[in-house]
Order: C-alpha cells, then sequence, then structure tokens
C-alpha cells in the first residue's frame, strides 16, 4: 500500500512539473520530454537549441541566445528562445533528428525547420524578427517604407509593392514568408519613387540589399507573372553557391549556367561575375552561379574540377550537367564573348552530357546521413569492444566526439552582417 501511495505522489508531482504554465519572461526556456510538445504548442515562433555541455560551439553560443531572448520575447509576436540537452534527453534528439552539436530548429506554428543564420546576439535578433513580422506589412508614409527596408536588412530580399492593394501579393507573402520580406505602401511621394526607381504605378520593386540588386514589375499582375517574379528575385542574378543557396536553387524551376573557379575572392574571379551578371539580365530563363574550389571543393568536383578553370556547365540540378562543345574553358581574354558564345551553343544544342563523379546530388544535401552512419559505426565498435571485455569495469570515459564533416572558423565579434550570415554553412557542429 505505500509503495501505491509513493507511486501516486511521484506521478501526481510528475503530472504537476509537466502541467506548468511555459512563460514569456525573457528567459532562455528549459526544455525537455515534459514540457517540450507542450512548448512547442504553445508558442508561434520558438527557437530551439539542441546542445551538449561539452560541445565548444554550444557553449559559445549560449550567452548570445541569453542576451537575444529578452528582445525576442518583447515583440509584439514573441520569439521564444528554448533549448534542450541533447546529451541528456537523447530520445527528444533522435525524434527531431539531431546528429551534431548544437542543432537549431525554428519551430513556425509547431513546423520545424533548421535554422542556419547568425549565432552573434544582435544579428541573430534581427534575423529571426522576419519570421515574427506580418505576412504582407502595409506601408502608409516614406518614412514606414524607409523604416521596413532598413528592418529587412540583407539576410532576405524584400518587396514593396507601390499602389498595390496588399490581397494581390498576400498568398505569396505566406507561401515565401521563409525566404523575403513582403509589403506594400500606400501613401509615398514622388521623392521616394526616385529613390527606388519606378515611374507609374502600380509596381513591385524587388530589393536584394546584400547583392545590390533591385528590379521592378509592372504587371500584369495576375498569379502567374507575379510568382514568376516573385522567384526570379529570391535570388541574386548571379548566385554564388553555398548550401543555403543550393536549396533556393533546387526549389527553383530554371536550370542554373554554373561556373566554376578557383577562388571566388580573386579579383579575376570577380570581374568574370561581373560578366556574368550582364549575361544573367539578359536570360532570366536561366539561374546563374558561380563556385570556387577553395570555397566548396567537394561540390566543385562533382563537375571535374580538376581540368581546366574557369569553365561553365549547364546544370539541371540532377545528377548529370551538359558541357558545351567548343565552349569548356573561359579564357583570360574576351570573357564576354566566350560568355556569349557558350550560351549560343547551349540553345542550339551543341551540348554532350556527362555525369557527376563522386556522391549524387542529393546524397550531398542530405551529408547528416553520413554523420549518423559514423555514429552506427562508433556505436557498433563500442559495443564489441564491451563484448572483449568481458564486463571489465570503469569509469566513464570522454565523450567519442566525432566530427562533422566541414569546420569552419567561429566569427569575431567584428564580423559584419554579411560576412555573418556566411559563416556558419551546413556541417557547422561541433561534434
Amino acid at each position: 500500500m505505500k509503495i501505491w501511495l509513493l507511486f501516486s505522489l511521484a506521478l501526481l508531482i510528475h503530472s504537476s512539473r509537466a502541467a506548468e504554465p511555459l512563460t514569456v519572461d525573457g528567459k532562455v526556456l528549459i526544455l525537455d520530454e515534459s514540457n517540450f510538445d507542450s512548448a512547442i504548442s504553445s508558442f508561434d515562433h520558438i527557437l530551439v537549441d539542441f546542445y551538449a555541455p561539452w560541445c565548444g560551439h554550444c557553449k559559445r553560443l549560449s550567452p548570445e541566445l541569453d542576451a537575444a531572448a529578452p528582445v525576442l520575447a518583447k515583440l509584439n509576436e514573441p520569439i521564444l528562445i528554448a533549448k534542450v540537452d541533447a546529451d541528456k534527453h537523447t530520445r527528444l534528439a533522435r525524434k527531431h533528428d539531431v546528429d551534431g552539436y548544437p542543432t537549431i530548429l525554428l519551430f513556425n506554428h509547431g513546423v520545424p525547420m533548421e535554422y542556419r543564420g547568425p549565432r552573434k546576439a544582435d544579428l541573430l535578433v534581427r534575423y529571426l524578427k522576419k519570421f515574427a513580422a506580418s505576412d504582407v506589412s502595409v506601408l502608409d508614409s516614406d518614412s514606414a517604407v524607409n523604416s521596413f527596408v532598413e528592418e529587412a536588412g540583407t539576410f532576405f530580399p524584400a518587396f514593396i509593392g507601390f499602389g498595390l492593394d496588399s490581397s494581390v501579393i498576400e498568398k505569396f507573402g505566406i507561401k515565401y514568408k521563409k525566404n523575403a520580406w513582403f509589403s506594400v505602401a500606400k501613401d509615398f511621394s514622388e521623392d521616394l519613387m526616385i529613390t527606388y526607381d519606378f515611374d507609374k504605378t502600380p509596381a513591385l520593386v524587388s530589393l536584394n540589399q546584400q547583392y545590390n540588386e533591385r528590379n521592378t514589375f509592372y504587371g500584369p499582375f495576375e498569379d502567374e507573372f507575379l510568382e514568376d517574379f516573385v522567384k526570379q528575385n529570391l535570388i541574386p542574378l548571379v548566385v554564388p553557391v553555398s548550401y543555403e543557396t543550393l536549396k533556393l536553387i533546387k526549389a527553383d524551376g530554371r536550370k542554373i549556367v554554373l561556373t566554376i573557379v578557383e577562388d571566388e575572392n580573386e579579383e579575376r574571379s570577380k570581374e568574370l561575375v561581373k560578366l556574368l551578371r550582364g549575361a544573367a539580365s539578359a536570360n532570366r530563363d536561366l539561374i546563374f552561379g558561380y563556385v570556387g574550389v577553395k570555397q566548396l571543393d567537394e561540390f566543385a568536383d562533382k563537375f571535374d574540377s580538376s581540368s581546366k578553370l574557369p569553365k561553365m556547365v549547364i546544370w539541371d540540378k540532377e545528377d548529370d550537367y551538359l558541357s558545351v562543345v567548343g565552349s569548356e574553358n573561359i579564357e583570360e581574354e574576351d570573357q564576354g564573348t566566350q560568355i556569349t558564345k557558350f550560351l549560343e551553343g547551349y540553345r542550339e544544342g551543341r551540348t554532350v552530357k556527362k555525369t557527376f563523379s563522386g556522391p549524387t546530388f542529393m546524397q550531398y544535401l542530405n551529408r547528416s546521413f553520413d554523420i549518423r552512419m559514423v555514429y552506427i559505426v562508433v556505436f557498433m565498435i563500442a559495443v564489441l569492444m564491451l563484448i572483449q571485455t568481458l564486463g571489465i569495469g570503469g569509469d566513464r570515459g570522454e565523450y567519442q566526439r566525432v566530427a562533422n564533416q566541414d569546420k569552419v572558423n567561429e566569427p569575431s565579434s567584428s564580423t559584419t552582417e554579411g560576412e555573418e550570415s556566411k559563416e556558419y554553412k551546413e556541417g557547422d557542429k561541433e561534434d
């Protein structure tokens, strides 16, 4: 009877703990199996850090989250920050496919997406505000427009409808909320028209401040044409290939004109990108992108980057690509003419199909699978060693740390907003 009473009391205590209300007090929430689902269902936006106490990246991230939490909690539509000790609550970590530390998931209305934005407190706040903003902001003055653009920052492109009703672009504001800001300006001056370079209304202006690009759409304002304009301006005219931009490219229906260079940061590569930008502007049915072997060698190698560079290929985001006969490489002289000949050769069908070298594209995008396999192998080895010892005891030692495949330097406190957004790429988990 006593055992039953003790069991009932323990169950009551556990139930009371699980039922404790979660409050928005500006502090980082501590989550576990007892309150995780309740937290996710209670708040529209919640950022969850799955960490391990021994992880160096996690230790550096923790004070940034502590600093960002009270600012995000004060938004009209609060964003909460929470954390889970994934080393302790392994079942919860497995449920959410945590394969390295830290893994940061942003839950929007209960739907998770992996957070790969900046990790410094001020930039993290600026990045996350996007998800709590209105699907379409209504702006009623020049100052409201300017404030909207400033708030948008450089992480996401922004679309402003001048003289448009919000209902015209509302569905795109909902559909592409993860990728862009949307607004309509009801009241604005002629000076603002000059600033944003449009001469009549209605007009939809796209701004990509990170790449200093601006485009204007004057109609027709029908869904098909509007969505084409939005999709074409979600990524820049010439996009640097990274893990994040690959996902945007994959979602776009256009083929990509991909240029492989030795090093994206070399001056000659930057000059080549300027020429590609001109070609991209005249060929909006294609995506133009570039990748440096030094920056992303594993991806570049899939297109035989050992051959003479720079080189251009046509890629449809599958596991093969097209090489244009006679235009495989871009020589140093008159590169603009060579780009034109490459595009002419492609459109005239003078191409040869080649196959990816190494893992497939989807395997590259889902490299976390490889990490899970590493964990499985490590686990099997540990079991075999345990069997061999036949129960010989010993203290629990240092964790087996399996480094993810890519390592990047921790950004310094002086990192700019644009640099910060590029610091953390795929695989940026310490263990």
